[in-house]
């Protein structure tokens, strides 16, 4: 078996026992297999084990991997910060975007979403742990830009996304994604039908699942370590 796919074996295993823990399932957590400065290769040995989501921050790496592997009809997750021209790319290539905090950069994604395609689903950065340096909507201005996401008809809004500071306290790490579940519920008390949870990676996806993660974004468990 390749590193590859002893790795995804390995992360679906830790996955199940985090579920398990908690009175989940697995199977209703999606792996969004983070493949940032990884080529196109890797990403290929990933799907022939079984992966179909993927995740990139980088538009112009996206876009080139995106176009190389089009013949395996991957699911594609634009997990970065996002820069007003680079907006349109982002729109006709990627299924789902997770990191939309200001109503500006929603309103360019729906202009740039081209006419026929389905609705790209996103998601609202949510800075739970106040970091300056972190993007990310603060705590209660998630629900003007919900509002303004839902007059935009070719983006669907799916749920709240948070990076929380690294940290290797559980305690800690469960504080920070509890509150991005409670600002969940606190929208959909309003009526937005939320389903998605993005949070959690390789380190404190345990203390994620635990608190209602519905996506894990998860690189260096599946390729290993990036050469930065």
């Amino acid at each position: 078996m390749g590193t590859i796919a002893a790795n995804l074996q390995g992360l679906r295993s830790r996955m199940a026992l985090a579920a398990r823990a908690c009175g989940r399932s697995s199977e209703e957590i999606v792996v969004v297999a983070v493949s940032k400065t990884f080529a196109a290769e890797r990403v290929a040995e990933a799907h022939a084990a079984g992966q179909s989501t993927f995740g990139e921050n980088r538009v112009q790496e996206a876009v080139t991997k995106i176009t190389e592997l089009s013949d395996l009809a991957l699911e594609w997750h634009f997990i970065g910060p996002i820069q007003a021209n680079k907006t349109r790319p982002i729109a006709e290539h990627f299924q789902w975007v997770h990191t939309i905090e200001r109503e500006k950069i929603a309103v360019r994604l729906n202009e740039a979403r081209p006419e026929g395609s389905p609705p790209l689903e996103v998601c609202i950065q949510v800075n739970v742990s106040g970091e300056a340096s972190k993007s990310g909507v603060a705590p209660g201005e998630e629900i003007a830009l919900a509002q303004a996401i839902s007059r935009l008809p070719r983006l669907r809004l799916r749920g709240l996304m948070a990076i929380p500071e690294p940290t290797p306290d559980p305690a800690l790490q469960r504080r920070r994604f509890a509150l991005l579940r409670k600002i969940k519920d606190r929208l959909a008390a309003q009526g937005y039908p939320l389903d998605t949870l993005s949070m959690g990676m390789s380190d404190d996806l345990e203390a994620a699942i635990a608190e209602g993660a519905t996506m894990v974004r998860v690189g260096t468990a599946i390729f290993g370590p990036r050469n930065r």
